[in-house]
């Protein structure tokens, strides 16, 4: 196995790691390892002592995991009601955030009590901005149950929902008091959705890591068959999260790193109407920082063969890096540019990407020109 890049942490990556978000008096753990659900109610209870919580899930992995945190939480003395909606990014809509904010303040908890998302990213993202906006804020717990959240959506406060104009439009930036990330929990996860979720931990490397998205290309199989280069792999992503967070918790300014290959993936996204049977929000990750690759050796900024091996690394493991790979109906020009133009990091009416330099050297890019924007998606859709 090729050697590990050098980071710090609280504790060794196995069996359970602790890495620390810094946000003074609103900093907080990232506790990961196998078997963290079973003991969710001691970590909680050790720290937010008293609690009562709501535990907002959705019917699929209510269903797988549920009961064992229902157990937990039971055991260390956390009263608690469940509040279940249905799965898919459809979710992240105003009527689902009104019937998870309506039963919260049925349930008669308190501002000092918890909201526990245990899901994915749409149930972290709802449950979030519910606990975000009852009682002017309440405590937040994430128990992220697959990959993608655990390395990615889980840590750094950012909540929130869809419009119909676009992903994430409305939200709040609302830090947890906790993350619990079970990394046995990943084996319930389908082939399709690890990938989507590792999508991310490639991203993360392709931003500033170029050692780790070296050791990614050496242990990528491993990761994706389990054991200590899984769980390495999201303690690495978490460490290398938690510091931009830190230096930048708002997204003034280095944050916007953290959006390698989104602002192609949401227009994607929008584009197929958030339908996950043709493309997942790690998919859209993949596609879209493999074409911000691409649109940088197109821009002269980096070489055409670190697009290339951008591009292989994602085709390795089974995700999509063409946008004719997505199934349906064909894709246009001027639907994605009309996502593009309702991104979150457009700037009075100016175009922001986060384009390369080469592997692991990401940058942002403002006032990037539409119209040259607009030439390569034509030129990408014919391929």
């Amino acid at each position: 196995m090729s050697s590990v890049p050098a980071a710090t942490a609280d504790a060794p990556a196995a069996p359970r790691s602790h890495v620390r978000v810094e946000l003074g008096a609103r900093g907080y753990d990232i506790v990961i390892g196998p078997g963290l659900i079973d003991a969710a109610g001691e970590e909680i209870a050790r720290r937010l002592p008293g609690v009562r919580a709501a535990i907002v899930t959705d019917t699929t992995v209510a269903g797988l995991h549920y009961e064992r945190l229902s157990i937990a939480l039971r055991a260390a003395g956390i009263d608690h009601v469940q509040i279940v909606v249905p799965p898919g990014e459809t979710t992240k809509s105003f009527a689902q955030l009104t019937d998870v904010v309506d039963q919260i303040i049925g349930a008669r908890l308190e501002r000092g009590d918890v909201v526990i998302a245990l899901g994915g990213g749409v149930i972290g993202d709802l449950a979030g901005f519910a606990s975000a906006i009852v009682r002017r804020g309440m405590g937040f717990v994430q128990m992220p149950t697959t990959l993608l959240a655990q390395v990615d959506s889980s840590v750094g406060g950012k909540t929130g929902i869809n419009s119909p104009r676009g992903k994430n439009l409305i939200g709040a930036f609302h830090q947890p008091a906790l993350v619990l990330s079970d990394t046995a929990l990943l084996d319930t996860l389908s082939p399709r959705e690890f990938a989507a979720g590792y999508a991310e931990i490639a991203k993360m490397a392709l931003i500033d890591r170029p050692d780790f998205f070296a050791w990614l290309d050496a242990n990528r199989e491993a990761i994706f068959t389990g054991g200590p280069e899984r769980v390495e792999s999201v303690r690495q992503s978490c460490i290398a999260k938690a510091a931009v967070v830190a230096a930048d918790e708002r997204e003034e300014g280095s944050r916007a790193l953290l959006n390698l290959g989104h602002t192609f993936g949401h227009a994607l996204e929008a584009a197929v109407g958030y339908d996950a049977k043709r493309l997942v929000h790690g998919e859209g990750v993949a596609i879209g920082t493999v074409l911000a690759h691409r649109f940088s050796a197109k821009l002269g900024l980096c070489l055409p063969a670190d697009a290339e091996r951008c591009e292989a690394h994602f085709a390795a493991v089974g995700l999509p890096t063409r946008i004719s790979e997505i199934p349906g109906a064909p894709l246009d020009v001027a639907t994605l540019m009309a996502g593009i133009g309702q991104d979150k990091k457009v700037r009075r009416g100016s175009l922001t990407f986060i384009l390369t330099r080469g592997i692991g050297q990401a940058f942002i890019a403002s006032d990037v020109a539409p119209a040259g924007v607009e030439a390569f998606l034509t030129e990408e859709l014919t391929r």
